[in-house]
């Protein structure tokens, strides 16, 4: 059974850091187009990041994030991770990873990024 599992999230303040992981038992990731996706409160889950399979990685982002997030892939470990920079409070909300386009029975906990002062 696919299960993804998300982890890294937590409470930072506007300006900070934090890098999520996404690890996935019975799939490879660079089999597969991966992507992160984000909830804030209150609204849909929207793909944010996404990284193509194979050896020549291309990755791609939502709207102006590229600037401060990144996606990357440690096929050694098959963790996906999305790491954010300059948190700002509307980065507020849980964050998913998934394959492109999501399998809706693939979809994990998530974990909570939190972005207050």
């Amino acid at each position: 059974q696919v299960q993804f599992v998300e982890s890294g999230g937590g409470l930072v303040q506007p300006g900070g850091s934090l890098r999520l992981s996404c690890s996935v038992s019975q799939l490879i990731f660079s089999d597969h187009v991966v992507g992160w996706y984000r909830q804030p409160p209150g609204n849909h889950r929207l793909l944010i990041a996404r990284i193509t399979r194979g050896g020549n990685v291309i990755t791609s982002y939502a709207d102006n994030l590229k600037a401060r997030f990144t996606i990357s892939r440690d096929d050694a470990k098959n963790v996906v991770y999305l790491e954010m920079k300059n948190l700002r409070l509307e980065d507020t909300g849980d964050y998913y990873c998934n394959l492109v386009p999501p399998v809706e029975d693939y979809w994990g906990q998530g974990t909570q990024v939190t972005v207050s002062s």
